[in-house]
């Protein structure tokens, strides 16, 4: 990574227009975590667009992968999403690219999620919007996903793109019936596909364990997997970080109010427990409403809940 770059100071919020708006969250997944010049252009194209906010920019060299977090007016969304979708195709060549994380492309997922005053459903029309400019002016192969999705199989982000079945594997099946995309080619070229949706708040929450084997990591990720038996609204992968040398615990929660962080972080540990493994840090990628700390807070102090207003910082923007 260059550290000649700071892309921290590209993040200025003032608050004050963004009162009256409608306003929509976007988080694109850029297949790039190790070029931060790469990622500075790509936010920098998003940042052209009237209106947006960037409020967070994670990148992780291991996965190789880059989360832009933004807010922007529901008028504005579609263009700023696609103008950083339109640098990235430019500037990442998927025939190169190589990291932990499964990808499809360049923009590898886009969703757009309500903030305020805007419907999942009206969401869900920014996406396919943005789906068929993509398609349509870049060429690039475009899937909708989550509540835009177009077909049951394709409302699971992981039906569609997952450890087994990635950019490599949709260059030589794209023709095949299911594979055909929503919008764009059926012809995958150097920037991939995109996979484009509408979802509600999700937490990326990653979980480190004190071991370098990958079996284990994967036992305790479908232990933990909704749809393997374990937590209601919890997706989870393991992965090898090499920086770190031990296991990773990739998971998302998809309804933090019925599964929350804490007891996610609980069923890591009784997993790993049984091989004599122990936790040895937990991190979060991108923004969590406070709501989500709190609960986790009071789970660990004991106490049945914490009311925000005894939170210093909450009464200090109560008075601004």
């Amino acid at each position: 990574m260059e550290e000649s770059y700071d892309l921290q100071n590209m993040i200025k919020i003032d608050s004050e227009p963004f009162l009256s708006m409608r306003l929509v969250e976007c988080v694109p997944n850029f297949s790039n975590g190790i070029d931060s010049s790469v990622v500075e252009q790509i936010v920098g194209a998003i940042k052209s667009t009237d209106t947006v906010k960037i409020l967070d920019i994670e990148m992780d060299a291991s996965h190789n992968r880059s989360v832009v977090t933004f807010i922007v007016s529901f008028e504005n969304a579609v263009n700023a999403a696609f103008n950083g979708i339109k640098v990235a195709a430019s500037l990442i060549n998927m025939e190169k690219h190589h990291g932990e994380h499964p990808r499809f492309g360049a923009a590898d997922v886009v969703p757009f999620i309500p903030i305020s005053g805007v419907t999942i459903g009206e969401c869900v029309e920014l996406a396919r919007k943005l789906g068929e400019r993509v398609g349509s002016e870049l060429s690039i192969p475009v899937y909708l996903y989550s509540e835009a999705a177009t077909k049951d199989s394709r409302r699971n982000l992981e039906n569609i793109r997952n450890s087994k079945f990635q950019y490599e594997q949709l260059k030589e099946q794209i023709n095949r019936q299911e594979w055909i995309p929503d919008y764009g080619p059926s012809v995958v070229g150097s920037a991939g596909a995109s996979i484009i949706g509408a979802r509600d708040f999700l937490i990326a929450y990653n979980v480190y364990l004190d071991t370098q084997d990958l079996n284990i990591g994967k036992k305790i990720a479908t232990a933990l997997r909704a749809k393997d038996g374990g937590l209601a609204f919890v997706k989870s992968l393991a992965f090898f970080i090499k920086e770190k040398n031990q296991i990773q615990i990739s998971m998302n929660l998809t309804n933090f109010h019925k599964t929350p962080i804490y007891r996610a972080l609980e069923l890591v540990r009784l997993e790993a427990k049984r091989y004599g493994l122990s936790v040895t840090e937990s991190e979060i990628v991108g923004l969590v409403p406070l709501d989500s700390i709190l609960n986790s807070l009071s789970y660990y102090l004991c106490m049945d809940r914490i009311d925000r207003k005894k939170i210093l910082e909450y009464k200090l923007l109560e008075t601004q």
